[in-house]
């Protein structure tokens, strides 16, 4: 009998390093799609990651093994409506996915991982359906957090701000929270200045436009939600019904608008000068011109909120007042005055009116409000709840504080049952029921605290009921708890027990009807197109067609934006600043390949062209409303400005910032780009545009000073760089340095910092104990390359040993100790299987490092010749702007590389002595090739009987002095990380040419030619040149080196497969026969 899993833990010290920050990447792309002017810090989105561990944990303990299983759980796990909508958005995935549309949660990482989770494999459409329910309840906590965030006027989401919000919203809480008492809310009593010291006038009017961008939400809620089932009811309610509950709502819905969008116009044109925006034209202006529960809401919450319009405008005339007190213009004081003049009889007929039915209430008391004014202040709304607790004895748990918002109401209720009446304080997360303690008789010492606990309840536990009148009580309501208890609670009159269930409800329905807003709100986006100007008078307003823009079909779009195939210039511009999203690779894709289809001049002159966007024509019935001296365009010009122009502008800005961040030389070469550029920066206005100007001004001026003074950045490291290490040779010998003298630990720093372009030093030997002690050097100093993480030296390293004149030398193989063939099969297998290890290698390991350039070359090489540069529809000629991404995925590969240095120092001598190597002199490559597999045919011929002895040439000692440093440092080196253990596919142990000896005629195995291998079609016209010395008689004679004959080790920096994609040849020399170095001047670099 199998044993029953064990539940997985997420955050167990074996499991959570898997799941730690996999979801924090993508999830701050969901926040950069619902908030895209906010930003979250890193506290913050792995906090959404635990809450989304934490649902993923729920889900999969259900042990789901189908879609509609998970479908199951979301049903009865979610509450309403938000399990209906996660469900939607989870089979619309798995249906866009069919078309390689998807989620920006990592289906792909997390499906493997969702199998260890479970204990057995699911299909990929399940972790689908998992993966898009949670990244609709990222996006949902997101966007609530986003909203909170803004109200508070700040500009980033921080994990307190989450907590905080997720507390006010009743169906999180009950998601991620249904079995905690209370939620621990971190006090905020530290967090901002108290906002009760005087406001000044600019604090006013920012208050104002906070406060009324929330009204606007607060009127679209009554009509978008409310409103709509009436209207569109018409069998169950007339237009006169509509009417007489309604009202004039749209038409305040409008007035509201209109003002704000004067007040925000106001504060975007003010002079940087003045000391506030002078609002008081705006008033003077408008002043001159006068589901589940839903039925609960419409009866207690929509009357409510019908009052909000009344209160809202009492709220006007006070800060009107206010404002004209704290104006410091006389002009704008004027207007204010004439404002209020003009709205006296308004107010003192609306006065009138609330005084006979209404109690005249500000807008700051919370009974008569659905939205939390969080806004007013955290500090007073902390100082109350304080207030509170001191006055009730007996409180025990948590503070008040610590688990609620705001102060909702308070007032006296009878509970059914009880003797005493009771004292309530609702808050927006408890309702506390107090016992009064007056009149009764107090011991010495005893609390002064006017109330005494009874009872209180979570606000998100418990669920509100409304009770018809009974002989038993008469204005009642019921809390129903979790455990399905209830307590009945009435009230003296109906006018408070609607009050309090006006309350209770919002409370309770407060977040879906803000869900439900949003969603229709939504929609209506989507079937409104927004008017653009004429493609005559504004070429970036064509519209898309085949003719002008192909996108990718079977790649997946990262958050939802789709990738271009393919289009005209006017088109790559147009989405190089769309104003629907940004897209930073396409922009980091264009600025680099751009130049092979448009020169910068051009390219300057469409952004500035893009940047100047005029507005729409209005229609015929604009113009005749025009005339008759309406204003039918405002709302919608508005919607243009801050929709359209106002985001691809500042589009345009931020790829002028890149531009002449990352790609200045284009500017370097000509002056008057620059100058264009600079003018244009200076022509740009606007308080929204003054970052962008000023930061794209300062880098063109580190720039400039940079490009006038040459490079002046220093590199800080952490540790001083290591001492240079010495084994034979001495500094300033340089006539003694070679493969043996110098040390390998340094031979291989230096090649390092000479940005690994592998010139080797060999000496000359044709002795095999020499020759050995060459071959086992080099291997040290693969070792020591191994340690940098010089792969392009690691690979050079092996290409050279596996060149032909070198891989037949068996007898110098022979002599290698075991632990140094295995290091160089390890080597070797880096570059097996297409380079899969080294590939795994390069991504595992930590800068700085030196990948293996062949790689990239042979790719871009590829791709520009398989590749057309145009695809032709319709006729027409489109840019393959696809060919352009893979060659910028390729050169940006290359630069994530580039930025860590290495912590080393250079040693002059040796460095000028690699510099200045040249084995090759003048000849060509097949002269080369040839020499080097004749000598290797001189110092080990086939069949040898016996192998041909030869003097040493050197007196030195040939024992090498390791690898290791000689004032070993923490951290300054590492052994080498073994590749994984697995099966040999190359082994360089040899078979004796002895062997077959019969067969002389043939050659003895692959390994072994007889014949020099045929020179590269390329070899005759390469301009890589070398130096080697060699003695008189030798082709290869050099003056450079007095004391050697040498030959060239040279590895190319390209092994690439095929005749033209091996770019630069490559060779081994001394370990065939006298080496003495190697070099390199020129080298191809992209």
């Amino acid at each position: 009998m199998q044993a029953q899993q064990l539940p997985y833990e997420f955050f167990s010290e074996e499991n959570a390093p898997k799941w730690r920050g996999l979801l924090v990447p993508a999830l701050k792309k969901v926040q950069g799609q619902v908030h895209p002017t906010l930003e979250s810090n890193d506290d913050a989105l792995q906090y959404v990651e635990e809450l989304i561990l934490q649902l993923l944990n729920m889900l999969c303990q259900a042990q789901p093994r189908s879609a509609s299983d998970v479908e199951e759980r979301v049903q009865k796990s979610f509450p309403h409506p938000i399990d209906k909508w996660a469900i939607a958005d989870a089979q619309s995935a798995i249906e866009k996915r069919k078309r390689r549309n998807p989620l920006s949660l990592p289906v792909e990482k997390i499906h493997p991982l969702l199998k260890e989770v479970l204990g057995y494999k699911i299909d990929h459409q399940v972790s689908v359906y998992i993966v898009a329910v949670l990244e609709y309840i990222s996006a949902d906590i997101l966007k609530l957090v986003g909203n909170y965030v803004r109200n508070i006027r700040h500009y980033e989401i921080t994990k307190q701000d989450i907590k905080v919000a997720m507390c006010a919203d009743k169906v999180l809480m009950d998601m991620f929270h249904q079995d905690v008492e209370d939620i621990n809310i971190l006090s905020l009593t530290d967090e901002e200045p108290s906002t009760s010291g005087e406001q000044t006038y600019y604090d006013l009017v920012k208050a104002f436009m906070a406060e009324i961008r929330q009204y606007i939400r607060e009127l679209n809620l009554i009509i978008k939600v409310f409103r709509e089932p009436f209207v569109s009811n018409s069998k169950l309610f007339s237009a006169n019904d509509v009417e007489n509950i309604f009202s004039r709502i749209v038409d305040i819905h409008e007035l509201s608008v209109k003002l704000l969008g004067h007040i925000e116009d106001t504060v975007e044109m003010t002079d940087e000068g003045s000391p506030h925006p002078l609002v008081g034209s705006c008033f003077e202006d408008l002043a001159e011109s006068i589901g589940e529960g839903f039925k609960e809401a419409v009866q207690y919450v929509l009357p409510r909120l019908l009052l909000a319009p009344v209160y809202h405008c009492l709220h006007y005339f006070e800060l009107l007042k206010q404002l004209e007190e704290k104006s410091e213009d006389q002009e704008d004081k004027e207007c204010l005055k004439q404002a209020i003049t003009a709205l006296l009889n308004v107010q003192s007929g609306m006065e009138k009116i609330c005084s006979k039915s209404l109690a005249k209430r500000r807008l700051s008391e919370s009974a008569c409000r659905f939205y939390s004014q969080q806004m007013k202040g955290k500090q007073l709304a902390i100082k109350k709840m304080n207030e509170i607790q001191k006055n009730i004895d007996g409180w025990e748990g948590k503070d008040i504080g610590q688990c609620c918002n705001e102060f909702i109401m308070e007032g006296t209720l009878t509970r059914v049952g009880a003797k005493h009446e009771r004292h309530i304080f609702l808050f927006d997360g408890l309702m506390i029921c107090c016992k009064s303690n007056h009149g009764q008789p107090r011991l010495p010492g005893a609390s002064n605290a006017e109330y005494r606990l009874k009872e209180k309840f979570f606000m998100r536990k418990v669920q509100i009921n409304d009770k018809d009148d009974t002989n038993e009580y008469k204005h009642a309501f019921e809390i129903i708890l979790k455990d399905e208890n209830s307590v009945i609670f009435s009230a003296k009159s109906a006018e408070e027990k609607n009050n309090w269930m006006a309350a209770l409800i919002s409370l309770q329905y407060r977040s879906t009807l803000e869900r439900m807003l949003d969603v229709t709100m939504l929609q209506e986006e989507k079937e409104e197109q927004m008017r653009l100007p004429s493609a005559d008078v504004y070429r970036f307003a064509e519209p898309d067609s085949e003719e002008n823009i192909i996108f990718e079909e079977n790649m997946q779009p990262k958050a939802g934006i789709p990738i271009i195939k393919a289009g005209t210039v006017i088109k790559l511009i147009e989405r190089l600043t769309y104003h629907m999203y940004a897209d930073p690779n396409f922009v980091r894709t264009f600025l680099t390949t751009y130049r092979s289809f448009c020169k910068p001049q051009e390219l300057l002159s469409l952004i500035i062209e893009r940047f100047e966007i005029p507005e729409p024509e209005p229609t015929e019935a604009d113009r005749i409303a025009i005339e008759n001296g309406d204003q039918p365009l405002s709302a919608e010009l508005k919607r243009f400005r801050k929709e359209y122009i106002q985001p691809v502008q500042l589009r345009v800005l931020n790829v002028c910032r890149h531009w002449v961040e990352h790609h200045f030389y284009d500017f370097e070469r000509d002056a008057y780009l620059l100058q264009r550029m600079e003018e244009f920066i200076g022509t740009v206005r606007g308080k929204a545009m003054k970052k962008w100007v000023e930061s794209i001004t300062k880098i063109i001026q580190r720039k400039k000073i940079a490009r006038d003074n040459g490079p002046g950045h220093n590199i800080t490291f952490q540790s001083s760089p290591p001492t240079v290490e010495w084994h034979i040779s001495r500094p300033g010998h340089i006539e003694t340095f070679d493969l043996l003298t110098l040390h390998p630990i340094e031979i291989a720093r230096q090649l390092t910092l000479l940005e690994s372009d592998l010139y080797r030093c060999i000496v000359e030997t044709e002795n095999l104990e020499e020759r050995v002690a060459v071959v086992s050097r080099i291997i040290e100093i693969l070792q020591v390359f191994q340690e940098l993480n010089n792969f392009n030296g690691v690979l050079e390293v092996v290409s050279a040993m596996n060149s032909s004149p070198v891989y037949r030398l068996d007898h110098t193989f022979e002599q290698i100790p075991s632990r140094q063939k295995k290091i160089l099969e390890e080597a070797h297998e880096l570059s097996e299987d297409h380079y899969k290890k080294y590939l795994a290698k390069l991504r595992s390991i930590n800068p700085p490092c030196v990948p293996f350039f062949g790689i990239y070359l042979t790719n871009i090489l590829k791709t520009e010749e398989g590749n057309p540069e145009v695809l032709k529809r319709h006729g027409k000629e489109l840019i393959n702007f696809s060919k352009r991404r893979k060659v910028a995925e390729i050169t940006g590969e290359i630069q994530q590389y580039q930025n860590q240095p290495y912590c080393l120092r250079v040693e002059s001598d040796i460095k000028r002595f690699f510099e200045n190597l040249n084995p090759m002199g003048n000849s060509m490559e097949k002269e080369f090739t040839d020499y080097l597999f004749n000598k290797s045919l001189e110092i080990e011929p086939r069949n040898p009987k016996p192998l041909p002895r030869f003097p040493k040439k050197y007196s030195y000692p040939l024992k090498s002095p390791g690898v290791r440093p000689s004032n070993p440092r923490p951290g300054t080196m590492r052994h080498p990380t073994p590749l994984q253990q697995e099966p040999r596919k190359i082994s360089y142990s040899r078979i004796p040419e002895s062997e077959t000896e019969s067969t002389a005629s043939a050659p003895n195995s692959p390994r072994t030619p007889l014949t020099p291998p045929p020179a590269s079609g390329a070899s005759s016209t390469t301009d890589v040149c070398s130096v080697f010395d060699s003695d008189h008689s030798s082709p290869f004679h050099s003056s450079r080196c007095k004391n050697s004959k040498c030959i060239k080790v040279f590895v190319s920096t390209i092994h690439a497969r095929g005749k033209k994609e091996s770019l630069l040849f490559f060779c081994m020399c001394e370990l065939v026969v006298k080496s003495n170095a190697i070099s390199k001047d020129n080298i191809i670099k992209i």
